[in-house]
């Protein structure tokens, strides 16, 4: 899982990134909210750590940002020194799914971050996963949309599988590249572009099926639910 971790204090920042590395997180740290908004127009992460005092933006103010732009996924966790009622009130108002007073114990930390992963769908022993008429067979890497198996690539599931995972948001090429390919310097997008023909071809994806897969300009693409 991609998380996010953003704080003004290098010693926070590597803090947070040593103690949720060796958990399964994949984190990557900003040192200002600029830096954070700039990256997510053409970054997806899963997962946000927000520290509530900045010097440029504050992260009340990035995390209303992620939650106009983003939509209520991905889960935001606050960092704060605040105490009182009020604070807690406009964090959780702004849209944060958590908050963390600082200072923290690391194990608390931990646990409020796994717990809001688990919450988000991150939970790796489940071997189903169901979205409307497509049901993905997580261990055969099979993928059945009304009880018939449809033929597709390891590449093509995966695929399917993130673009469902992220339903009604925008994923980034750069995140599918890295998620899919991992770090290839030989693939273009024309590769990603052939793969997403298919998957709207094999899958159905148009209106008429209640789903639509399509472009984001300059960005990448955006599996969106229609609904009647």
């Amino acid at each position: 899982m991609k998380v996010a971790i953003l704080d003004d204090e290098a010693a926070v920042r590597g803090m947070v990134a040593g103690l949720l590395g060796p958990a399964g997180f994949e984190c990557t740290a900003f040192d200002s909210g600029r830096s954070l908004v700039r990256a997510l127009h053409r970054e997806t992460f899963e997962l946000f750590v927000i520290d509530w005092n900045l010097p440029d933006l504050s992260g009340i103010s990035v995390v209303e940002w992620i939650r106009n732009q983003i939509g209520t996924q991905p889960p935001i966790l606050l960092l704060t020194n605040r105490v009182t009622d009020e604070d807690a009130v406009t964090a959780l108002r702004a849209g944060a799914d958590d908050f963390v007073t600082k200072p923290f114990a690391p194990a608390v930390l931990l646990a409020r971050v796994e717990a809001l992963a688990r919450r988000s769908g991150a939970n790796l022993s489940r071997t189903t996963e169901v979205f409307g008429v497509y049901e993905f067979e997580l261990t055969s890497k099979s993928l059945k949309a009304e009880g018939a198996t449809l033929h597709l690539t390891p590449k093509e599931f995966h695929l399917s599988l993130l673009l469902f995972r992220n339903l009604n948001r925008a994923v980034s090429r750069t995140y599918i590249f890295e998620t899919i390919w991992g770090i290839d310097p030989d693939l273009t997008t024309r590769t990603l572009d052939i793969h997403i023909s298919k998957i709207r071809s094999k899958l159905g994806l148009k209106p008429e099926s209640g789903f639509r897969l399509a472009p984001v300009y300059g960005y990448g693409y955006r599996l969106e639910e229609i609904f009647a």
